[in-house]
């Protein structure tokens, strides 16, 4: 598998996965109901957009993603779907 694995590819399609959640309606629930599904949105989002912001690596059959968590986002690629991101510390 490690042979013909694309770290960049994989990151690419969490970036889009938290475009879409981003997108996604919400279902016609009210109360707790919306109020769970919107949770989970916002983990999902986050999630998603963390591995979309990192940089991946494959060495030796070993994936290393690296993500910049700083307040500041220093380290943050350009594109990424950062920034709504609450609560990190460094």
């Amino acid at each position: 598998m490690a042979d013909d694995f694309d770290a960049d590819a994989m990151i690419s399609r969490f970036r889009a996965r938290a475009k879409a959640v981003r997108q996604r309606p919400l279902p016609p629930v009210e109360g707790a109901e919306r109020k769970r599904f919107v949770d989970q949105m916002r983990v999902d989002f986050q999630d998603y957009a963390m591995i979309g912001d990192a940089e991946g690596r494959l060495e030796g059959g070993i994936l290393t993603l690296r993500i910049d968590l700083r307040p500041d986002g220093g380290g943050q690629r350009e594109g990424g779907e950062g920034g709504d991101r609450q609560g990190e510390d460094g």
